[in-house]
């Protein structure tokens, strides 16, 4: 989206500085000085590190002006008192000038992949802008609003929460039409509260939505069901019940962990054969749908976008490798309902031995040693074995389901560190041909580096083989 810099000092109670402006403006919007493409405006956030440290690499990599709360240059710039403030400055003006609907999603689990179907359900219909990644925050959806082309015809827009509050300010920003709850579980309660408490956290969507916008809610989650009376917008509701609008048939899910079955809806059904892994991605397949046929695709073509592999990475990514061996990647975070689906997955894969290398489950609070027990309880219960990573809470070592612990990989599980746990894993003989192995945890602890160095220790399987 482009945007004249003058306005832009107008709307946002800052001053011009500098050299003269381009006269074309700025194009999107970046706060890192790594992802900045030309024409960018670049914002210069505090936090951790003072973003205008970085301005003057964001310049060189090509951004046209700097948004700054003090001066730096005698470049372009544009001087606000706060630029976090000035950030949500922006992208409320960005919002009007999108289109609606723009479709607001939330929950506790899903939100992500949901976003991921919708928007590839929505583009086989219509020009659609969505969240990049996890980009669900305070700066993730001003980087959404700000950075939709001009053209854009639906915007989907990720919102996350870490309290009470949260989604109430993301909504104040992207003003959603239609809002979407995936469902309400035990994640990050440390600092989100009990299960009430996240309901109602996640229900400020719900709240937000105009009379005549949307909500889809999940009828097989009963907080999220009855969220219904939270706001003034229609229901439309998805799930496996009977009383659900958009269902899914009898699910088969095959040997690559895709799941085929009927969407059914009052707009008609169609053959789904899902692009995301795992039989829990099929609520998170009904709900992209619920939104794609109230806005007008045709079943057959929501189908096709449900088809697609989600574009967000470590998400159920299936790496074949050499001797029939799998790696089964889902390292992007972790909470206890996505690693009982992640290990329910595992289960279903045809293997002679599945091992799953956990990490821990990042703020639980109070709740952190029995839902850690809990998972170990269904490893068990599954025949997997377990390789704990820089967490006793799974189990000491020698006491079924943990067969290896191992400290911690370091800061973001550095590569050096990730191929110890590799090696540890093949001494122990647990990547013998025909394994299985998912690799989970909470982002803290950086097990992708794992799940990169086993891959590359297995070998892919070649094309055919």
């Amino acid at each position: 989206m482009r945007f004249d810099l003058h306005e832009m000092a107008d709307r946002l109670g800052g001053r011009l500085a500098g050299s003269e402006p381009p006269a074309e403006g700025v194009n999107g919007l970046a706060i890192d000085s790594r992802t900045v493409s030309a024409g960018r405006l670049f914002a210069a956030l505090g936090g951790g590190r003072d973003g205008h440290d970085f301005v003057a690499a964001a310049r060189g990599a090509g951004a046209a002006a700097a948004l700054v709360s003090r001066v730096v240059d005698d470049a372009p710039s544009l001087v606000v008192p706060d630029v976090a403030t000035a950030l949500r400055a922006l992208a409320g003006w960005a919002r009007t000038r999108l289109p609606d609907p723009v479709v607001g999603i939330t929950g506790s689990v899903g939100k992500t992949t949901t976003k991921d179907l919708l928007a590839a359900a929505l583009g086989t219909t219509f020009r659609t802008t969505a969240s990049q990644r996890s980009f669900n925050n305070e700066l993730g959806v001003p980087l959404t609003l700000a950075n939709a082309p001009d053209d854009t015809e639906v915007t989907v827009v990720e919102m996350g929460a870490r309290g009470p509050g949260h989604i109430a300010l993301l909504c104040d920003m992207a003003r959603p039409t239609v809002g979407v709850v995936t469902a309400v579980h035990a994640v990050h309660t440390e600092v989100m509260g009990d299960l009430d408490d996240i309901a109602a956290a996640k229900a400020e969507l719900v709240e937000a939505l105009p009379a005549d916008g949307l909500a889809v809610l999940n009828a097989d989650d009963p907080r999220v069901s009855a969220m219904g009376d939270r706001g003034p917008a229609p229901v439309l509701f998805f799930g496996r019940s009977p009383a659900a609008d958009v269902r899914a048939g009898p699910v088969e899910v095959d040997e690559d962990l895709r799941a085929r079955f009927t969407l059914e809806s009052p707009w008609g059904g169609t053959e789904v054969h899902l692009g995301a892994r795992g039989a829990h991605n099929v609520h998170n397949a009904l709900a992209a749908a619920s939104v794609a046929l109230w806005a007008g695709v045709e079943p057959a073509a929501v189908g096709e976008g449900l088809a697609r592999p989600p574009e967000s990475p470590l998400r159920m990514q299936l790496h074949r490798c050499r001797g029939g061996r799998l790696v089964l990647d889902d390292s992007y975070n972790a909470g206890p309902a996505s690693m009982e689906a992640a290990l329910l997955a595992l289960a279903e894969l045809p293997a002679r031995r599945r091992v799953a290398v956990l990490a821990t489950m990042a703020e639980l609070g109070s709740r952190e040693g029995d839902e850690h027990s809990r998972v170990a309880s269904l490893a068990a219960e599954l025949g997997v074995s377990v390789v704990s990573v820089g967490t006793d809470l799974y189990g000491s070592q020698g006491n079924a389901p943990v067969e290896l612990s191992l400290p911690a990989t370091g800061d973001g599980a550095g590569r050096t560190d990730a191929q110890r746990v590799v090696r540890e894993m093949d001494s122990a003989g647990m990547l013998g041909s025909g394994c299985a192995v998912l690799v989970k945890g909470s982002r803290v602890a950086g097990l992708d580096a794992v799940s990169e160095s086993l891959v590359e220790f297995l070998g892919h399987e070649p094309e055919g083989g």
